[in-house]
């Protein structure tokens, strides 16, 4: 699988109720999971005293990515995204 750097910045739409986002939230907890399992996520992080979110993310391709791994996310709807492929560099001291 190749990798992706993936920012997002999630959104809630004005006037949709607390319910509905709570719900929102917690099935995309389970979906994370879901993906950390099949390997399709990686690493996430959250910069300190930001609301968005960067991962390490991983697919076949980007197509893949954003249709079965991303596009699968509850509050995908949400989200801005913008992905970045990575490739390994040669100074990297985790392939060594």
């Amino acid at each position: 699988m190749r990798e992706f750097l993936v920012e997002i910045t999630t959104t809630v739409p004005e006037g949709t109720g607390q319910e509905e986002v709570d719900r929102r939230r917690a099935a995309e907890a389970d979906r994370a999971k879901d993906l950390a399992a099949t390997g399709n996520l990686a690493r996430l992080w959250r910069p300190v005293g930001e609301l968005r979110s960067i991962g390490v993310w991983r697919a076949a391709d980007e197509a893949e990515l954003h249709e079965k791994v991303l596009g699968t996310l509850p509050l995908r709807p949400w989200m801005t995204l913008t992905v970045t492929p990575l490739e390994s560099h040669p100074n990297d001291p985790g392939t060594k």
